[in-house]
């Protein structure tokens, strides 16, 4: 459980939603306890009562609508702040793992692939919530549970105290670790089979174009399903443990209430204790066992979470891909990009580069064309410093961007890469991605140089009309503006467009590349595309082949 707690500091903001939530989830189980104790004593003292009127039935009616009350309102309370914290923390540890995924993935690095990264990103985390709602949450209410219920029968009903304190340490304390050691292999075991499930899943979607051109969708099938029977089996297994834990928990109940009404039942015929309170004693304790079953649930899936939890862990520990210079040098003013002998490829045996040059002036528009595996998309990566060269250098402004603090470089270079996504926010929401402070103005005059003018006028509620999912209510070409768009809001001097008019029509695409020059006026653009360009387009159009740039005829 080290990995848990490694999350620790991460969880500390939220103590006081915690505590809370703890305080009202105590509150809720005391009053459940004393609402069945309570109810048990009133309707047994009342049916042995012969005289109504000898009885008082309006206290103790009024103290059981009154434990009902403070228990529903002391569950949803507890329920409301719990979910909302956890939900907070989730967020926290979401962003955490972003940050930390974000320098330790490199395009050179196939250990870590998309789906692995997806799955630890989102249901890696979403495991965590167990921590506190299902496991720790419980168990803590059940210690004060279990404290107070051991005190009352230390003065009420002393014979049976010892044996309600060995039935709940069994119930709360014994058989949760017994299961919690024996499932922890197991649920390490799943959170890595969800990775894995994951994996396939996205692998097939995305490569299901290939998948058919080489006919392997069969091969692609049986992995997937190899993936979720194995995945499957061990869910069965965890769940069977779980059924089993919970089993043992109602048998210690069990075996409790009937120490406990053994030793009231001497008890009564000494004359030590009533009837009506034995009876309400016996659903006290009887009560008092909720919070151990909701317990064992907790840890049924504490394994999942620790195993979860490890997996982020070790992400953390990953070594930075391309750490940043230990003596990072200033980025001097300027908006020049410079290739000098550029060597690179994904296997350095096989370089898709070769002693590449490129000399770009600032403000010029170049669009780089090949076919596809060239390496244009390895250019621009370079470009960026998302990955560095094998060989050759790689200047803007006369600086080798090896030397240059990424932050620093990545305010220079704005990228624009093929499958730029429109997130679900509102039309002002996805400009602000590219530069928060943008004033209304900025906004409209950036939409007004990528055409979108248009578009802002007829929309209900202007720039904050939501987009949908994915930009949905958007056509491919008003998607792609837009992306284009936030990109122009960065200050940044360089532009790297990566196949910005791809899944576009002809029309669409023509008019997008006609418009490039205006509304990136004053940038330096490297444009990297597999279209027809129209005249005026670009600077230059140069052709990668066998590794380097060469002038398109």
């Amino acid at each position: 459980m080290s990995a848990l707690l490694f999350f620790r500091p991460l969880f500390s903001p939220y103590a006081g939603r915690f505590a809370l939530a703890l305080g009202l989830s105590l509150l809720a189980l005391l009053a459940g306890v004393l609402l069945l104790g309570t109810s048990g004593w009133f309707l047994s003292a009342a049916s042995l009562t012969t005289l109504g009127a000898a009885f008082n039935l309006f206290g103790p009616s009024a103290a059981v609508r009154g434990l009902s009350m403070m228990r529903i309102g002391a569950r949803y309370g507890e329920k409301l702040i719990g979910h909302d914290a956890t939900l907070r923390v989730l967020g926290t540890i979401r962003a955490w793992t972003f940050r930390q995924m974000i320098p330790r993935v490199s395009v050179l690095d196939r250990a870590l692939r998309r789906g692995d990264l997806v799955s630890r990103l989102t249901a890696d985390v979403d495991a965590l919530d167990t921590a506190f709602l299902l496991a720790v949450g419980p168990l803590l209410a059940q210690l004060a549970i279990g404290a107070l219920g051991t005190l009352a029968l230390h003065f009420i009903l002393p014979p049976a105290a010892p044996i309600y304190l060995a039935g709940w340490a069994a119930a709360s304390l014994l058989a949760p670790l017994l299961f919690a050691l024996a499932g922890k292999q197991g649920g390490a075991a799943i959170a890595q089979g969800t990775a894995e499930l994951r994996i396939a899943a996205l692998d097939g979607v995305d490569g299901h174009a290939d998948l058919l051109a080489f006919g392997r969708r069969e091969d692609a099938e049986a992995r997937f399903f190899a993936h979720a029977e194995a995945l499957g089996r061990l869910r069965r297994r965890q769940a069977l443990r779980a059924t089993l834990g919970s089993a043992a928990v109602q048998g210690c109940a069990a075996l409790t209430l009937i120490g406990v009404l053994v030793a009231g039942l001497a008890a009564l015929e000494e004359g030590t204790i009533s009837g009506p309170l034995l009876v309400g004693l016996l659903l006290a304790v009887l009560g008092s066992f909720e919070a151990s079953a909701l317990t064992m649930r907790g840890v049924a899936r504490l394994g999942h979470a620790a195993g979860a939890a490890r997996r982020l862990r070790d992400l953390a520990a990953l070594p930075v891909a391309l750490p940043d210079a230990a003596e990072p040098r200033p980025l001097p003013a300027g908006a020049t990009l410079r290739f000098e002998g550029v060597s690179f490829g994904f296997d350095p045996e096989r370089p898709i580069l070769r002693a590449l040059d490129l000399d770009m002036a600032s403000g010029e528009i170049v669009a780089i064309r090949g076919p596809s595996g060239s390496g244009k998309s390895a250019l621009l990566q370079l470009t960026l410093r998302l990955a560095d060269p094998q060989s050759g250098r790689v200047l803007i402004a006369g600086e080798d961007i090896h030397h240059v603090a990424r932050a620093e470089l990545h305010r220079r270079v704005a990228f624009l890469e093929q499958n730029a996504p429109v997130f679900l926010d509102t039309l002002r929401g996805n400009l602000l991605l590219a530069r928060a402070d943008a004033s209304d103005a900025e906004l409209r005059e950036v939409l007004e140089r990528v055409r979108l003018g248009a578009l802002l006028a007829a929309l209900p509620l202007g720039l904050n009309t939501p987009l949908g999912e994915a930009g949905r209510t958007l056509s491919a070409g008003e998607a792609r503006r837009l992306c284009l768009a936030r990109t122009l809001l960065s200050p940044a001097a360089i532009l790297v467009l990566d196949e910005p008019t791809s899944g576009l029509d002809r029309d669409t695409e023509l008019a997008f590349l006609a418009d490039l020059p205006a509304a990136c006026a004053g940038r330096t653009v490297i444009l990297s595309t597999h279209a027809e360009l129209p005249a005026g387009a670009a600077s230059r159009t140069l052709r990668l082949t066998e590794g380097r740039l060469v002038q398109d005829p």
